[in-house]
């Protein structure tokens, strides 16, 4: 996996996310955005970030800054029925689950940095796995975690964690994953009276000039998926892509969804993700999970949950409504 991004360049590499770098300038210049992200963000300038989906795998927080009580057995009553034989008992705290999301956390995984509202992408999936584990209510509660702090060998102050982990073999030696409760697909980013706005299918974007930075999945999938006309412009970095958005030498950019949020929320003003694709398309790049503590008892139970919710079309329908319907990113058909 990558490091830690640079000021300069921070969440513009292909599979990052919110979880950036420093920016002193970060506060203001989102709130130059559109309304919705005005509305949504008002603390996303808060502390220092930390590149997510590609985060660090330096050493941080040494282990003994993680450290918790033994897991205990929680009652009977309190583990998921949805679950089957699967233990859901063995959280940290008696009858209670525990889940660690960022300090802060971020449009559009949390809204407004609360969490146990159920708002955002990753709160409401964080709830509705709670929920099919036998916890709901006051027996959810809420800590925070630095990035990397969750990712190092030894106990945790947490039952779970959600922050855009991308799940690499690497950080497996240190901790369980869970199973993938979402697939980064590809995006759209363009400013306004783009040729590439209001396209709602392939055969819209085929005038459209392209950008992506060499060698990414985001330029294999405009070659070989989107197939445009005009062969796309190419660039060494992200940073060469989006100068050449900025400066209206390319109708749109293509990068994972992550960064296109990033992108167009805080990096281009007046840009905004016109369209994403459906991750089956191709071009996707990370999966995230949640992070466990290496051996937990609740592993499997959080993959039982997500299993079902994926098979009963709940885990689709969250994924519509926060990173679709609320980011005002809609899927463009490849048919």
């Amino acid at each position: 996996m990558r490091g830690r991004a640079s000021e300069e360049e921070c969440a513009v590499t292909p599979g990052s996310s919110f979880n950036g770098c420093v920016n002193n300038n970060l506060k203001e210049n989102i709130m130059r955005r559109s309304p919705a992200l005005r509305r949504i963000i008002p603390a996303i300038a808060v502390g220092a970030l930390v590149l997510a989906a590609c985060g660090s795998d330096d050493d941080g927080d040494s282990a003994d800054d993680t450290s918790a009580p033994a897991a205990t057995e929680a009652p009977a009553d309190t583990a998921g029925e949805a679950s089957g034989a699967v233990d859901c008992g063995a959280t940290i705290d008696d009858g209670v689950l525990t889940i660690a999301t960022g300090e802060p956390a971020f449009y559009p995984w949390v809204i407004d940095d609360a969490p146990e509202t159920g708002e955002g992408f990753e709160a409401a999936v964080a709830l509705a796995v709670a929920a099919e584990m036998g916890y709901e209510g006051d027996a959810v509660v809420w800590t925070r975690t630095t990035f990397d702090e969750a990712i190092q060998p030894g106990a945790k102050s947490f039952d779970m964690n959600l922050q855009q982990y991308s799940i690499t073999e690497e950080r497996r030696e240190n901790i369980d994953f869970s199973l993938p409760y979402f697939t980064s697909n590809q995006a759209i980013v363009a400013l306004e009276g783009s040729a590439a706005e209001g396209a709602t299918t392939i055969a819209d974007l085929k005038d459209v000039k392209f950008g992506a930075q060499v060698g990414t999945t985001s330029l294999a999938f405009i070659t070989e998926v989107i197939q445009p006309n005009e062969e796309p412009f190419v660039y060494d970095d992200n940073v060469g892509a989006k100068a050449a958005l900025e400066a209206n030498q390319i109708d749109a950019a293509v990068f994972d969804l992550p960064t296109a949020l990033y992108v167009s929320g805080v990096e281009i003003e007046g840009s905004a993700v016109i369209g994403q694709f459906p991750a089956d398309a191709g071009g996707t790049t990370d999966q995230f999970g949640f992070v466990l503590e290496k051996g937990s008892a609740l592993t499997s139970c959080v993959d039982a949950a997500i299993t079902t919710l994926t098979e009963n079309g709940e885990l689709e329908a969250i994924t519509q409504e926060w990173l679709s319907d609320f980011t005002g990113a809609p899927v463009i058909t490849v048919e």
